[in-house]
């Protein structure tokens, strides 16, 4: 049910994709290699919550979610990983774990590390864990209206943060 709503709504805005069926995988990192796509191309939705609310970071499969970037990027007083019990329902029809980057068809903010946008596609679950979908960042950009930031950290021994690592 979640891909047939993604792929409506992609549809209904004349948008080209690709939908990747892969095995049954339930990590990013599970989900990268089970598609056949590198870590660092496939994005990964992580739900938080700033200043009490929800909002999506996305961020590439091979990395976590820094949350104090994440916190300043968003110009919040407050920011963390959000309980599944507060969004287990939020997104209809989708798997746990496997919510796709879309916050504009859930209604939540997102914000997406600026690796991801330099990339001319981006690939990410599409609401199951046999399902991605690929498309054009630009595409997606229109479409999601993400907040582009730097939310991620590769080395926490050079920078000294602490990070999430989903």
């Amino acid at each position: 049910m979640a891909i047939r709503r993604i792929k409506e709504f992609l549809d209904g805005n004349r948008v080209k994709y690709v939908v990747i069926t892969h095995s049954p995988a339930y990590t990013a990192q599970e989900v990268a290699a089970s598609a056949h796509i590198p870590g660092k191309y496939l994005a990964k939705t992580v739900i938080v919550e700033l200043d009490g609310k929800l909002a999506m970071a996305v961020v590439p499969a091979d990395h976590g979610v820094e949350l104090e970037l994440l916190r300043s990027a968003a110009g919040a007083q407050s920011a963390g990983l959000a309980d599944e019990s507060q969004f287990f329902d939020r997104f209809e029809g989708c798997k746990l774990g496997a919510m796709p980057p879309l916050g504009a068809l859930f209604g939540i903010e997102t914000y997406v590390d600026r690796e991801l946008a330099r990339q001319e596609y981006i690939s990410f679950n599409a609401g199951t864990h046999t399902d991605v979908i690929a498309m054009r960042f630009n595409d997606f950009r229109k479409l999601a209206k993400p907040n582009i930031a730097h939310l991620t950290c590769e080395t926490v021994a050079h920078t000294g943060l602490k990070f999430v690592q989903l």
